[in-house]
């Protein structure tokens, strides 16, 4: 990941209905939800919630995948996976150890 695509998905994220949808999709994935779901359990109108998907699916961070009529969100976890390392590439400088996931 370079600096310009951090910036991109960091960017994405900071704004609270995003950052909210991107959470409800984390907690459905691998399967993911429909859009009218979202929609209805974060209580946000469709014109609005295409507008955020479409955001972040531009930054990399979701994906979509058609079935019958409907539209399925799940996470790309290979894309915040790569931001996390990146943020976390220099971290402690040479120690490493100080660096262990808290999980």
């Amino acid at each position: 990941m370079n600096t310009q695509d951090a910036v991109s998905i960091l960017s994405c994220l900071a704004q609270e209905a995003r950052l909210e949808i991107f959470r409800l999709l984390v907690q459905n994935s691998p399967a993911g939800l429909a859009a009218g779901e979202i929609a209805k359990r974060l209580n946000i109108p469709a014109s609005t919630l295409s507008f955020h998907l479409k955001e972040l699916s531009h930054a990399g961070l979701i994906k979509s995948e058609q079935s019958s009529r409907f539209i399925y969100y799940s996470t790309d976890f290979q894309a915040i996976n790569a931001l996390v390392g990146y943020l976390m590439e220099n971290c402690c400088g040479t120690d490493k150890n100080c660096c262990d996931p808290l999980i």
